[in-house]
């Protein structure tokens, strides 16, 4: 009797819109898809506690559906809906049945947080995604050293994907991940975050992306204040363009399996045959160093001018800049810095 009464009351309500033709308009309305096939997905989400019928608006308002009201009928001519609470993909291309349908399925995996650092390298990306069993250890890495299995909106190197992976904090879905769909979203980040933004200003400059990458990537290393970045960029640059070695140390960690090795690291200094000993060789190191920030990659595209050749960290990590190897050699001594 009460389902009685509810389809009474969507039949009144379909009669006052449609007049005659209700039957055939709310016929047709459950069974045809509001866009043609191909209408993009969306999720949507159905909270803890929604009813079915409530669904309805909010159906509606997403674009899915013309009118809630047929919503209405059909809940009420197939007798309900088994509603899960979760997040469902949904498209207007699926008719009402389907949408019902789908929602009566199972719901999609939760998201679960993967934080990348700043400055990691492609190293270090595998061991945090093996260590929460996404992958098994070196698939991130082998994947990341075929370019060509990948697209983006800016030219790509030929030989690995290091510098271009960009760094944030990603909600994956651990059930099938999928190493080569994460790397398409990283370098769709690095689009979005700096490239497509910054396309003109980089073909008018004279460095070329796969450089200004490169020495971003030191930059996120060097300084730890992205304001003070533009200045040391600034240094480096010019270093570069009087062929002058760039003396920047964390290009020697690069190779190291543990970049805070110091041993190792010290034997890398005295290496004067390590293509990234970047104290005995001029120019840029042979490729990135790690995942550089848009304010690395900013910094790097515009540089700060100024007299400066040289600079140091002091204990509290604040930049000390100095014109001449001589004001460099006695900020060495005030601040025992070697």
């Amino acid at each position: 009797m009460k389902k009685l009464l509810i389809g009474v009351l969507v039949l009144a309500v379909l009669a006052g819109a449609a007049g005659g033709g209700v039957f055939m308009w709310a016929e047709k309305g459950t069974t045809t898809p509001k866009a043609a096939p191909g209408a993009p997905e969306v999720t949507f989400a159905v909270k803890k506690g929604t009813t079915a019928r409530a669904l309805g608006p909010e159906l509606q308002s997403e674009g899915l559906i013309d009118d809630a009201r047929l919503w209405r009928f059909h809940l009420w001519r197939r007798g309900g809906l088994a509603l899960k609470a979760g997040r469902f993909k949904l498209s207007a291309s699926m008719s009402i049945a389907e949408l019902a349908k789908t929602l009566e399925g199972p719901p999609l995996p939760e998201d679960v947080p993967f934080v990348m650092i700043e400055g990691w390298r492609l190293r270090d990306t595998d061991e945090a995604l093996a260590a929460k069993g996404l992958i098994k250890p070196g698939e991130y890495i082998a994947a990341a050293k075929r370019p060509e299995r990948f697209k983006a909106s800016f030219p790509l190197p030929t030989r690995s994907l290091e510098g271009y992976l960009y760094p944030e904090t990603y909600a994956v879905v651990p059930e099938g991940f999928n190493v080569e769909a994460f790397i398409q979203r990283q370098l769709d980040t690095f689009g979005a975050r700096f490239y497509d933004g910054h396309k003109g200003e980089i073909s008018k400059g004279k460095r070329s992306l796969h450089d200004l990458v490169v020495m971003a990537s030191m930059l996120e290393r060097e300084e730890p204040k992205p304001e003070q970045r533009p200045l040391v960029a600034g240094i480096l640059w010019k270093r570069i363009d009087k062929n002058f070695p760039l003396g920047v140390d964390a290009t020697s960690r690069y190779e190291l399996a543990d970049w805070n090795d110091r041993k190792e690291f010290l034997k890398k200094l005295r290496d004067n045959t390590d293509e990234y000993n970047t104290r005995t060789r001029a120019g840029l190191p042979p490729s990135p160093i790690g995942a550089p920030t848009v304010d690395s990659l900013v910094a790097a595209l515009r540089p700060t001018p100024s007299d400066y050749w040289y600079y140091l960290h002091d204990a509290e990590k604040k930049l000390h800049p100095s014109r001449n190897a001589e004001e460099h050699e006695a900020l060495r001594v005030k601040y025992n810095v070697y």
